[in-house]
This record gives C-alpha cells, sequence and structure tokens, in this order.
C-alpha cells in the first residue's frame, strides 16, 4: 500500500473516530445498582433510560444522540466517589443523573463540581446536597428541612400524638429527616421520649423495640431506608407495639413489603413522599408506555426521568454541553417535565416542594392520603 493511500486511510479512520467521540452525549446514571437498595437504583435507570429513548427518538440533543453509562455506588460514600472519578474520567460524562443516597451525592457532588459538569439527584434530600455552593449541582425533588415539618406536623395536628420515639439510621440522609422531624416537633412543643440510631445492614432490633415500648411511644418516627424499615416495624408488630409507624422517601417502594414480610407488617405505614407523579396530566403517556411494557413506575422512575428532561431543556437552551453554561440556563428558565413545570433557585432546589403524607394498604401498595 502507497504512503499516499496510507495516509488516506489513517484520515478517515481520524475523522471516523472523531466523528464518534462528537456523536453521543454521554450522561450518567449513577445509583445503587447492586445491594439492598437496588430498587431504588432500578427506578432511576428505568426512568433516565426511557426519557433518553424518547428524546432521542424526537431528534436528540442539538442533533446528537444520549447515550447513557451505568455508576453503581451502592449507597457507599467511597464508592461513590470512585464511580464519580470514573464517570468523569473514563466515560466522559457531560451529566449525571443520580445520585440516590445522600450519603452518596454529597461527596461525589465534589467531583463533578471540579470537572465543570452538570448534575441533578432525583431523591438526595439532605440539605447540604445544594448548600454547599457548587454551581452544577441540582435535585429533581425537595429537602428535609421541608419533608420534616411536614411529618412534624402530621404527627401532632392529625394524630394528636404527645409521645413520640424517634430512630434513624445514623446515615446522612435518614439522621438528617430523623433530626429535620425533630426540630419540627419542638417547634410545636413536643418532646420525643426515646432518640435512638440503628445500623445500616441490621436485622435484628428486638433490643430497640424493647426500649421503644418502654417509652410509651405513641407514634415511631424512623429517619432511614427499606431494607431497616421492614424489619423493625415487622419486629415491632410481633412483639405487640401497636405504635404508628412513619418514615420518609426513603421507603417508597414495593421493596419495603418484602422486607417486613408481608402486608399485614406495612398495612398502615405512614410515609412522606411528594405528591404522586403518576397522578399528573403531564405524565400520562410516558406512565402508559411504562405500564404497557410491564413495568409500574413507581418511586422515583418519574423523578428521574424528569431529571433528563431537565438536562436535556438545559443542553439545547444553552447550546452546548458545558456545564456553567447549562446550570446557569437551568436556573433562569422553567423545564417542562413529565411531572409538570419545573424551576430552580440559585442553589439548584426546587421552588416549589410538594411533600404529602401517603399509607401503606393491606394489599402492599401505597396511595396518597
Amino acid at each position: 500500500m502507497s504512503k499516499i493511500l496510507q495516509k488516506g486511510f489513517l484520515a478517515l479512520a481520524v475523522s471516523t473516530a472523531m466523528g464518534f467521540a462528537h456523536a453521543d452525549i454521554v450522561v450518567a446514571v449513577a445509583a445503587p445498582l447492586t445491594g439492598g437498595n437496588a430498587a431504588f437504583g432500578e427506578q432511576l435507570w428505568r426512568g433516565a433510560e426511557q426519557a433518553a429513548n424518547d428524546i432521542n427518538a424526537a431528534g436528540g440533543i442539538n442533533g446528537e444522540k444520549i447515550k447513557l453509562v451505568k455508576g453503581d455506588d451502592a449507597c457507599e460514600p467511597k464508592q461513590a466517589v470512585a464511580v464519580a472519578n470514573r464517570l468523569v474520567d473514563s466515560d466522559k460524562a457531560v451529566a449525571v443523573i443520580g445520585h440516590f443516597c445522600s450519603s452518596s451525592t454529597i461527596p461525589a457532588s465534589e467531583i463533578y463540581d471540579e470537572a465543570g459538569i452538570i448534575s441533578i439527584t432525583p431523591a438526595s434530600t439532605n440539605p447540604q446536597v445544594t448548600e454547599r455552593g457548587l454551581n452544577g449541582e441540582f435535585r429533581m425533588c425537595g429537602r428535609d428541612d421541608q419533608q420534616g415539618i411536614v411529618a412534624g406536623d402530621y404527627i401532632v395536628d392529625v394524630l394528636k400524638a404527645t409521645k413520640v420515639a424517634i430512630v434513624h439510621d445514623k446515615d446522612t440522609y435518614g439522621q438528617g429527616l430523623a433530626d429535620a422531624t425533630k426540630a419540627q416537633l419542638a417547634k410545636r412543643g413536643i418532646k420525643e421520649v426515646l432518640y435512638e440510631g440503628l445500623t445500616r445492614g441490621e436485622k435484628d432490633f428486638n433490643a430497640l423495640v424493647t426500649k421503644i415500648r418502654s417509652s410509651g411511644a405513641e407514634v415511631v418516627y424512623f429517619g432511614g431506608l427499606h431494607p431497616e424499615a421492614g424489619p423493625l416495624v415487622r419486629q415491632m408488630r410481633e412483639q405487640g407495639v401497636n405504635a404508628k409507624f412513619i418514615s420518609g422517601d426513603g421507603v417508597v417502594t414495593d421493596e419495603l413489603v418484602t422486607t417486613a414480610g408481608g402486608p399485614q407488617y406495612t398495612k398502615g405505614v405512614l410515609m412522606t413522599f411528594g405528591a404522586d407523579p403518576r397522578l399528573i396530566a403531564d405524565g400520562k403517556a410516558v406512565i402508559e408506555k411504562f405500564r404497557s411494557s410491564g413495568y409500574e413506575p413507581e418511586g422515583y422512575t418519574l423523578y428521574s426521568y424528569a431529571s433528563m428532561q431537565a438536562v436535556a431543556a438545559a443542553f439545547k437552551g444553552a447550546g452546548s454541553t458545558e456545564g456553567a453554561a447549562a446550570s446557569a440556563w437551568l436556573k433562569s428558565n422553567p423545564v417542562e417535565t413529565v411531572m409538570g413545570k419545573k424551576e430552580w433557585d440559585k442553589k439548584g432546589d426546587l421552588k416549589v416542594s410538594d411533600y404529602v403524607m401517603y399509607e401503606w394498604d393491606d394489599q402492599g401498595k401505597y396511595h396518597q392520603k
């Protein structure tokens, strides 16, 4: 082969490679895809995947297609940092949908901020996610200091309880949410009769249940996730402790029923979560698409779908995938999403939060009260 021909093939190979490099907009989905909280990871992945497919089918972003990559953090902070570095350095992601656990989102977002890429968490509610002054960090959900107000007021105004036990899982999210509820109860004149932490991964809560019984609690508020909430409420019921059990958005999955051992244990459990996005008209077509494929878009599925819509809108609006430009656009413009119109303040928080109370029924399903 002549040198001229070789050069021609080399130029073609280089231009083709460059074309592929610029043909896709790499967006990462970072979530617990394995481990005890994998059900939430599946929600985030399913939502982002469907949104990316729908956006690509409509022409993509500024003529380019979205390519999704996965980052499994297992809800472990150290693993989240390793995943974040990989997504930035190896996968060359220009945006991240995630993480799920606040304890993962907080350290990982430092890496995304340093890299100058935008990240939107569909689920992390700890206030510190957006209180650190990071330019490109957003959330598609509310905050624990908002969620705690709703829970605290419900305990006082609706349940009329005066004896409340507060339990948390010692994690950034769980303890933060428990403390936010505790603070609201204090504002309403209620001092908790018990404040205890448990360890994530633990399954035997008999000693804790004994303390709850001894406290005379009428309500047990739990800040944490479903792998611990399920066994805790089951062991309470098995030991005859019938105090009302309330938790937050960390138990918004059918897996709560599984970890509890059946709907007979979760019946009557209350939880705070955003107004059910499956009831919003804006998402009807997308919801039907999920259901026709045999998947129920519960929990954070539509939050993740909306997060992808926000990323796409920001890149389109800014005319660029550059993080600072996309962030500035998103903080100045509303976005029509599957969950309705969303707007963000300068911190990256939603301007409107819509926490409400839900209750689990005897069939193992939750319903907005």
